[in-house]
């Protein structure tokens, strides 16, 4: 399908931000008075919002434009009060990812095999269906667990973990698809 061709579909917006430059100034408001108790920065708070009329209605007007129906001003306080005000100025090191683990195509398919014969099961859950399909899958199993072994991965949690959610995203991708295609 081209660009052209697509529809536009409404896209309905749950959290509402404010602008790089409006918050950078919110920002460093909140920062001097990081360290106020709660009457001195709302007395503060009351003195910048006059200070800075003219900032806060260009914002209140992108909001609104933006079809946000809350109170703009009391939102524009409480991130000062309890958002800015407590943002640290340090970039956090990003945590390292896993290795990720790739599981064999004969247990994916036993695994959706699996599923597929159980989910017109009225009593089927996914937990549930996890700790059938190992009962009735030990071969395959056995097999998988030894090529994650060869791969350098012999804790035994994060190999059945591992089994366990990807039975369970099989379960939802299998469920989605199977919604999707009858809509």
């Amino acid at each position: 399908m081209k660009n052209e061709e697509r529809l536009s579909l409404p896209v309905n917006i749950y959290r509402y931000k404010f602008s790089q430059d409006f918050m950078l100034e919110l920002y460093n408001f909140s920062k001097i008075h990081q360290y106020d108790d709660r009457e001195s920065f709302k007395e503060a708070w009351k003195q910048w919002a006059l200070d800075n009329e003219e900032i806060i209605d260009q914002e209140i007007i992108t909001l609104k434009a933006h079809d946000y129906e809350g109170n703009v001003l009391d939102k524009m306080f409480k991130s000062a009060r309890y958002y800015f005000r407590k943002k640290g100025t340090e970039k956090k090191e990003p945590t390292k990812r896993r290795e990720y683990i790739n599981m064999s195509d004969e247990l994916l398919k036993s695994m959706d095999n699996h599923i597929i014969q159980k989910i017109m099961d009225p009593n089927y859950k996914p937990q549930t269906g996890f700790t059938n399909f190992c009962e009735e899958n030990m071969d395959v199993l056995k097999l998988s667990v030894q090529t994650i072994c060869a791969k350098g991965i012999t804790d035994p949690v994060i190999i059945q973990d591992k089994m366990k959610k990807t039975y369970k995203n099989r379960y939802f991708m299998l469920v989605h698809t199977n919604r999707n295609s009858n809509v």
